[in-house]
């Protein structure tokens, strides 16, 4: 059980155990101080998405993931992939849908809330 908050000021949700996400890898999207990274955003990626970030230098398919996989990303690489999908080839599918009850409230810093929202899997359990 984490004590984190997700952006409703809620206990935050586990993310995925299958596989093993979060910074500190125990299914949470924790955002530790040392997490310089920010990995609040609960998400499910897409092959488009795994294609943007490869593009940008983090490749993530080396540590198992592929299209569909549960995912805490950094909230500067999700907004970026957000920023981009009008000059994309892919579009929408590069912006990863969130579930905002596992999304750590330190998202908030980088992410509006309403942006958010637009992107949810999930609605405010």
């Amino acid at each position: 059980m984490s004590k984190s908050l997700n952006v409703f000021k809620k206990p935050l949700a586990l993310h995925s155990t299958n596989p093993m996400t979060g910074y500190l890898r125990n299914g949470y999207c924790e955002v530790p101080a040392s997490d310089f990274g920010n990995h609040s955003v609960a998400a499910e990626v897409t092959e488009e998405f795994l294609d943007f970030t490869a593009k940008q230098g983090n490749d993530l398919r080396p540590v198992g993931l592929k299209g569909g996989c549960k995912w805490c990303l950094c909230a500067s690489r999700w907004l970026e992939a957000f920023d981009a999908r009008e000059r994309e080839p892919a579009g929408e599918k590069i912006v990863p849908k969130i579930f905002l009850n596992a999304t750590n409230e330190k998202a908030l810093g980088k992410i509006e809330l309403e942006i958010l929202k637009k992107y949810a899997a999930d609605k405010e359990a």
